[in-house]
């Protein structure tokens, strides 16, 4: 298939998959007219790709996964490299719900402050729209 299929299919457009292609995340094979041609395996890479960033992996944390299909494995996290660049996301977002833990309890606190504060003294009193 061309390029503008592939984009089509994989739900995407052909400037990313000329993107990932100097990345080298998907193969550049030609036609003997120079045009790109791409297989169903193609696709594949692309949707490992895809998902993989909509759990918020960055592109090159996808490379393992990658590699590992082209590598001819059933599933692109089945390989070793696959499985660390798992490890080190669930590192990440480990750190990031604690900090978002942390974030949650201080504003709590806020809230509940002024709401206390806002009992004690009713007047004035503040609404959004401008009302008092």
């Amino acid at each position: 298939m061309r390029i503008g299929e592939l984009a089509a299919r994989a739900g995407t457009t052909t400037r990313t998959l000329r993107y990932y292609e100097s990345r080298g995340l998907l193969p550049a094979r030609r036609d003997d007219l120079g045009h790109r041609t791409y297989d169903e395996s193609d696709l594949r890479l692309l949707d490992q790709i895809r998902t993989l960033r909509d759990f918020g992996f960055g592109l090159e944390e996808t490379r393992p996964f990658v590699e590992c299909l082209r590598a001819g494995h059933p599933e692109g996290d089945s390989c070793p490299a696959s499985l660390a660049v798992y490890r080190r996301k669930l590192a990440e977002l480990d750190a990031l719900i604690g900090e978002l833990s942390g974030v949650r309890a201080t504003v709590a606190a806020q809230l509940a402050r002024a709401e206390s504060t806002a009992a004690e003294s009713p007047e004035p009193r503040c609404e959004l729209g401008g009302h008092t």
